[in-house]
Parts: C-alpha cells; structure tokens; sequence
C-alpha cells in the first residue's frame, strides 16, 4: 500500500526537476540560484532511494499487514514521501510565474525565494530522515520474522490453504450452482475427442474453486488418469510438474521412482509421453497470469482421446484462452439463495435450517451486506452459528460488520482472499482503486467523469502517442478484467460505460485508505468538528451546518462532494486559503454562488468542477490555474467565460454548457457561454461543450488542432 504513495512521489519530482526553474536564476542572485540547483540535486538523490523503496515493498507480501514495527517504519516512510508536495508547489510556481520577472525587479528577495530557503532546510532534514529510516529499518524491521524469509514459498502456501479450505467445503455450501455445475458436468462428458479447456471466471470468494471441487470429485474416475494443482502468482513450474506426475502416475510406481532424480526437462518429456496415450483430467487452480497458463498449459498434450483442462482465474484475459464458449463466469448469489446458505451456515441444527422469527429482520439485513458472495456468507453465517441466538448479539454483529470483517480472526478467509488480488495489482492499478472505494455502497461511475478524475490526480502514466484519458481507460479495462469493478453497462458502441465495485471489496479497501492516509470517505453520519486524517476527501453526506472547525484542512489533495441537497457550502473560501496543493475540486451540484479569488493561489489544481453550481461568474484569478486540465461549468449561472480562461495551455476538457429555462414543462432550453477571443491558444483542448459561437469566434474553432478534439 506504501508503495503507491511512493510511486506518486517519485512522479512529482520528475516533474519538478524537469521543469528546471532554478536554472532561470540570475547572476544577480547567483547565492539563491546555486541554493536551488543544490535543492534539485538533494531532491535526485531522494527520489533515487524512493525509487529503490518503492521497487522493494511492490515485492512485499501480506506477511507484513499487521506487523505493526513494519508498518509503522512505512508510515514514516510515508511522511517523507508527501514532502514532494510542497517541492512541486514551489518550483512549479516560480517556473510559470518566471524567477527573471522578480529579479529584474531588483529590489528584495522574492517572496518564493524565501520560501525556497525553508524549503532547502527541510529538505536536508528530510534526507537524512531518510537515512534514518533505513538504520532503524535495518536494526529492528528485520528482527520480526514470521520464519519463512522466502516470500514466494510463503505466496505459494497462503494461496494453497486458501484454496484447500474451498475444496473442503461440503456439498450443502454449493447453494446456486445447479446451472452451472451441470454445464460443467456436460462438457467434461462431451463427446469431442480434442482437448477443450474450460475456464471457471470471477473475483475471490465467489466459488470457482469449490465448483471445480465438487465437479472433479464426481468425474475424475471417468478419465483415466487426473490430477488437481494450485497454482500462484510465484508458481514453480518444477513443482507443479511433480504434483502432476505424482497424481496422473500414482498407480504407476516404476515412473513414479524414475522421477525423482530428473531436471525440468526431463520431467516435462515424462508428463508429456505418459499423457499421451491416455485420456486425462487436470485441473490448474487459481492462474493469475497469462505467461504461467502459456507455461503450464504446453505441458499437456493433445492426444485426440477427450482430455479436459479446467482452470480456474480472476483475470478475464486468462479466461479468454479457454475452448470457444466454455467458459462459465461466476456471478454473486440472488438473494433467495444467499438466504439459503446463510440459514444453512447460521442455524445447521434447527429444523430445515430455519431462521429464529425475531432475528429474521437482522439476519437479511445482514445477508444483503454480503452482496451474494458465497464466502462471505459462509463466514458471516458460520460466525454467527457459535453466537448467542439473541436480538442484542445480532444487532452488534450487524451494526459493526465492517469492522468485524476487517479484524475479526474467524473472518480471516475473507481478507486473505480479497487482499490477493489487491497485492498481485500493479501499483498504477492499486491507486485507481482505492481512489474508487472512496466513493458510497453501490455508487455506480460513468467511465468519462472517471477517467477525468484519475488523470487529474496524477494516477494516470504516458504511453506512446495514447493520451492520458485512452491510458486511464485502459487502466479500467484491466480492473474489470481482474474482477475488481463489475460492468454494469455498456454503451451503443459496446463501450464500457457504467461500473461499480463489489461492497465487500471496497470495505476491504477504504480500511486501506485510512490505514494509509489515502483518503476519507465521510458519510455525514459525525457531527461537530470534521478531522482530515487523508489526503483525499470525499464528502457522502454532509450535515446540515458545516461542521467547525475543520482540522487537518491544510494536507488535502482532492474534495469531492456528491451531496447536492445542502443549503449552502461554507467550506470553499478556506479551502482556497488553506489547501493550497489541492489537485481537485469537484463541487457539482452544491448552491454556490461565489468562487473566491484566493482560488487563484491553488496553483496544483488540475479539475474544477462547479456543474449545476448557482455560480454567475469566475474570478479573473482563474488565469493563474495553468495547471488546469478540467473546467466543468455546465449547468451553472454563469453566461460569459473570463478572458483568462485561454491562458490555461494545459485545459483538456471545457464543459460550458447552460441551461436557460429548467422550468421549462416539454423541455429544456439549453445555450452555451460567450466563446473568449483567443480559444485557438488551447492546444490541448479534447473535450469542448456548448459554448456560444459570436462573431468571429467560428474562426477560433479552427484553430484548435488537438485531433481528437470533441465538440459537443
């Protein structure tokens, strides 16, 4: 988890250091300019050893999750890493207002400059804070050992307990499967004599694994030789050749004996020659990647005698290597069949598995927290089984389910499951989705307003001549893929188009994000003072009167609110004064009418959002957000854009859309803002909406020569 805020911090000063501003000083001030080239070359050398941390905890394991010396040695680690901030905040600023427009003053020091001397001393400190770390990590991090220092063998074994606990699982936890497991059953009895491999597809918890149980349990006797190896993302391919040869050769002793002397290569020519002749089950369990399902799967031969090869995976592009229409894609359970499993885990010794009549109101309510995923529900239910059978025990456990599934031991299959997949994500594709978990229950995205987001934040990386929105959806393609969002919709052009995530998956991960001071999802249910303890806040649900004060301000990135049913919203001036890094904006929605000049200041703002806002006009400080790439203004009161707004050289998206009559009966009538003379200086420009068209303005439109410039 730390290593994503390292990531983003290594980022930012690239992007500082090539701005090269100290490079603009003058002779003049030759002491203040040698200050900043030596305040770059200390911030090379920490981006350096961040680079090195970064690289060694992506190969980290959940070994170390509640270590707590661990954790609190990343968590130091962590403040050195939001340093960054204010690095780029400076030298960004003196690079766009220009070092030579102060120095040709020739009067005082500049006010920047100043701040570059503090800066410079914290720096320092931060570097040897730094080296700090690394001693205290290197006398007393290593000391906790859980006794296994081989993380892969420790990878390996995690996921084969987990996977032996959905084997073992009885016939009566398969609730909801009769389709599926019958479809099964016919393709492995089918009467096609070529290999067909079939591909068992969904997130952790759903399944798969106790399906493909159960079904090889009932057929393997009908093949001649089978076999059932769990597989990890730090498989060893001589160990799942062995477990093969041991299983399909167990009859077999003189091959067995033969074995255990020979390499890779002479395993792989044993397999393949014993298998050749005879018609084969062999399930691989768990394939997290493509390269091992390649690597593994050309072990196999294709004999022609009805072999079957069954995988089971979370990715969808392993999947995709199955026979033609034989994959089966595990879905969470209806709610009567969640039901069913959760009575049958809860209440094993009433009759029929019955429900308790007076704990029936609670026990659905807690069945619909566990939004059909079959392990939850065995859990929870198995949870409550040893609980007392009372109206104040049911009410605890559901009252603080979240909590429980986070903490408690006997839910642990839960996490070790889900966190899986989290770990084996790239740290670009864990940033996006915990960013995602910020948002409410059930909360479903649209794929444009997304990939704005994650691009303003920074999350989103340069790939050949792609954008950044074309990377960002990528980025989402593969969360679907690795059954992290679910698809809900898609659009005419089967675009992926709406999403959301599975509730059990953002709990897990909004404990991650304020573990790790990522972000705060408030759902407005405090009262009194509001405490930031991230560095992204996304506002639920806000109270009626703005809680004061508000503490911890001064540290937010991002504000997001998506409640629009408040009177008013007090909190914008001192954001403007306060968080002077923040990187988005997003009021949409909220009855505000004024923008404070001080907006200007927020020089690291990349997405203002005020669609639907009761604002009539932007300051003329909006000129100073030449970080700027989103303005979304659609919906609100204002009629005429600043003229400043063509100084914003990095704008991508310009939503100016208004509507003129909202009490219109039949329809709306809808207008665009006056177009600003100029607009050609908007290079960058990919989205342009509604603006109104005077004059000479048409020609402007022209001007822009982005080729993937959208009007609309």
């Amino acid at each position: 988890m730390a290593e994503i805020v390292i990531f983003l911090a290594i980022k930012k000063i690239g992007i500082a250091l090539a701005k090269g501003a100290a490079d603009q000083a003058s002779v003049q001030f030759a002491k203040y300019g040698t200050q900043l080239l030596e305040l770059q070359s200390t911030m090379g050398r920490l981006a350096s050893e961040l680079r090195v941390i970064h690289d060694v905890l992506c190969q980290m394991d959940i070994r170390n999750r509640n270590n707590q010396v661990y954790e609190g040695w990343l968590e130091e680690v962590q403040k050195v890493a939001h340093v960054m901030d204010e690095y780029l905040y400076l030298v960004g600023q003196e690079h766009d207002i220009g070092c030579c427009f102060f120095l040709k003053k020739g009067v005082k020091k500049p006010r920047s400059l100043l701040s570059f001397n503090r800066l410079a001393l914290k720096v320092k400190e931060t570097e040897k804070h730094l080296t700090h770390l690394s001693e205290i990590k290197n006398r007393w991090v290593t000391l906790i050992n859980n006794g296994d220092t081989n993380s892969s063998n420790y990878i390996v074994k995690r996921s084969q307990d987990l996977a032996n606990i959905s084997r073992s699982l009885d016939e009566e936890d398969l609730v909801g499967v009769d389709e599926n497991r019958g479809k099964l059953e016919q393709w492995l009895a089918g009467d096609d004599f070529e290999c067909s491999v079939i591909a068992l597809l969904g997130m952790g918890g759903l399944g798969k694994t106790a399906l493909a149980a159960n079904v090889y349990k009932k057929e393997r006797d009908k093949f001649q030789c089978h076999a059932w190896v769990s597989i990890s993302q730090t498989y060893s391919r001589e160990h799942v050749l062995r477990i093969i040869i041991k299983e399909v050769c167990k009859d077999n002793a003189s091959v067995l004996s033969s074995t255990v002397a020979m390499d890779i290569v002479c395993l792989e020519e044993t397999l393949t020659k014993f298998l050749e002749q005879r018609k084969y089950l062999i399930i691989l369990d768990d394939i997290w990647t493509l390269e091992a399902f390649d690597d593994l799967s050309r072990m196999l031969t294709h004999n022609g005698k009805g072999s079957r090869l069954i995988i089971t995976t979370r990715e969808g592009a392993v999947a995709a290597h199955a026979s033609r229409g034989h994959t089966i894609t595990m879905e969470a359970l209806p709610e009567d069949k969640a039901w069913d499993l959760f009575c049958k885990k809860a209440f094993p010794r009433e009759t029929n598995h019955e429900c308790h009549a007076e704990l029936k109101p609670l026990s659905e309510e807690i069945v619909s927290k566990c939004k059909g995923l079959p392990l939850a529900v065995v859990s929870v239910g198995s949870l409550l089984c040893v609980c007392e059978k009372t109206m104040e025990e049911w009410r605890r456990v559901n009252n603080q389910l979240s909590w429980e599934i986070n903490n408690n031991s006997r839910l642990g299959h839960i996490r070790n499951v889900l966190h899986l997949s989290f770990i084996y994500l790239p740290t670009h594709l864990k940033s996006c989705f915990l960013y995602c978990s910020l948002f409410p229950e059930d909360y479903l995205f649209t794929r444009k307003k997304l990939l704005r987001l994650l691009t303003a934040e920074g999350f989103v990386k340069e790939r050949g001549r792609n954008t950044l929105e074309e990377v960002a959806e990528g980025y989402l393609k593969e969360l679907i893929d690795r059954n992290m969002l679910q698809l809900v919709e898609r659009n005419s052009f089967g675009r992926m188009k709406k999403f959301k995530m599975h509730d059990i998956l953002r709990e897990l991960a909004v404990e991650l994000c304020q573990k790790n001071c990522f972000g705060v999802a408030y759902g407005g249910e405090r009262k009194g003072t509001l405490e930031m303890d991230g560095r992204r806040l996304v506002l639920h649900k806000l109270m009626k009167d703005n809680p004061e004060p508000v503490y911890g301000i001064h540290q937010l990135r991002t504000v997001i609110t998506l409640d629009n049913s408040m009177p008013s919203f007090t909190l914008l001036p001192l954001l403007c004064k306060e968080s002077r890094y923040l990187t988005v904006l997003e009021l949409s929605g909220l009855p505000i009418e004024k923008v404070p000049d001080a907006i200007g200041d927020l020089f690291n703002l990349r997405h203002l959002g005020l669609r639907h806002s009761k604002v009539k006009m932007l300051p003329k400080s909006v000129e100073k957000l030449s970080n700027l790439l989103t303005l979304d203004l659609c919906g609100s009161d204002i009629h005429e854009l600043p003229s400043g707004v063509v100084k914003l050289k990095k704008l991508r998206h310009l939503f100016a859309e208004r509507v003129i009559d909202a009490e219109g009966r039949d329809f709306e009538c809808r207008s665009g803002m006056c177009i600003p003379k100029g607009l050609g200086n908007l290079k960058n420009l990919q989205t342009l909406q509604a603006l109104e068209i005077q004059d000479e303005s048409a020609r402007h439109l022209g001007e822009l020569r982005q080729p993937r410039c959208e009007f609309k």
